[in-house]
């Protein structure tokens, strides 16, 4: 099935914690920091399958289960866009699966999963689903999705969103499938605009007085692929405030190296100019932090792009009870 380990990222080795586009063009510019020798890595894909996919399915499928609502939605989607994304998305997994995955254009099968279904992705119907005997069967043979975007975001490791673009200006976000957020609710960003979505986020100032052209930039000429990063206490995936509580950010947490993990989010942004809209996909990589920063110069650089957050950085990324004691082993390590 799939048994390649999961790439290993580490965009702390800048030295420095940026909030910014920081877009790399899929295919034609390497990524710095990638895999053991951390070096510079052309990417072009879009999802990745790896052994961690049977974590990703058990995961999204608890969600699903506890409170699809919270975690997905639709806005003013319309078909155009809906149709080239999920066709996008159908397709481009199938590509990427070595065969356990296929699209024929109406009929998508996973034989991981052991499902299949006839999908519309101009109307995002979901009909004749069938599930049959395969190695992860048990993971969701208990599940309907409720539309074509659903069912495909359940077969993806990737969480999916999509943004429109007004021809006279302005975006939105028109459809989100975020079954592994990272501390954040998807309905308050579901309506919302790039600035709007994006204000939240400490430091994120100068990048929203891009927004305009960088919403143009991933529409219009990509795809691209950026990270994003922080220090977890948890390996969990599903970090919805309304998600039962785990030990990441909760206010009893201290930092133990043994129960810390780097969490990298990649993302990548493909663009549909026809179609006025863009595809989000993120991916979180959850690894122990020790094996994150096994070298020293690795626990170096962490500890020195922690040290450039402004307290404001701190204090979203949920670091404030951890930091000190995170810092202190950090350079204990080097």
């Amino acid at each position: 099935m799939f048994d390649s380990p999961p790439t290993l990222y580490r965009p702390f080795l800048t030295g420095r914690y940026t909030v910014s586009a920081g877009l790399y063009r899929l295919g034609e510019q390497g990524v710095p920091w990638v895999g053991p020798e951390a070096g510079a890595v052309v990417e072009a894909h879009t999802f990745a399958l790896d052994r961690e996919y049977p974590h990703f399915v058990e995961s999204k499928a608890a969600a699903h289960r506890r409170a699809l609502h919270e975690y997905t939605g639709e806005a003013a989607l319309t078909p155009e866009l809906r149709e080239a994304a999920l066709s996008f998305v159908a397709r481009t997994l199938a590509e990427g699966s070595g065969g356990v995955l296929t699209w024929d254009g109406r009929t998508f099968t996973n034989h991981a999963l052991g499902w299949v279904a006839d999908l519309d992705p101009r109307w995002g119907a979901v009909e004749n689903l069938r599930h049959f005997d395969a190695p992860l069967a048990p993971l969701i043979a208990d599940l309907t999705p409720v539309n074509a975007l659903d069912f495909l975001g359940l077969n993806a490791p990737e969480d999916l969103a999509l943004v429109a673009r007004r021809p006279e200006g302005g975006d939105w976000v028109v459809a989100l499938h975020v079954l592994s957020p990272q501390h954040w609710d998807p309905r308050e960003k579901l309506g919302r605009d790039f600035v709007a979505v994006h204000e939240p986020v400490a430091g994120s100032g100068p990048m929203n007085a891009t927004a305009p052209r960088l919403v143009d930039a991933v529409v219009n000429r990509g795809p691209f692929v950026r990270f994003a990063w922080g220090v977890a206490m948890s390996d969990r995936l599903d970090h919805h405030p309304a998600a039962p509580r785990s030990a990441d950010r909760a206010p009893q947490t201290r930092f133990d190296p043994d129960r810390a993990f780097l969490r990298v989010e990649r993302q990548t942004l493909t663009g549909f100019p026809e179609a006025q809209g863009a595809l989000f996909t993120i991916r979180p990589y959850v690894y122990p932090l020790r094996e994150a920063v096994a070298d020293p110069a690795h626990a170096r650089a962490l500890a020195a792009a922690l040290r450039t957050m402004t307290p404001e950085q701190v204090a979203y990324k949920g670091l404030v009870p951890l930091l000190p004691g995170l810092l202190a082993w950090l350079d204990e390590v080097t």
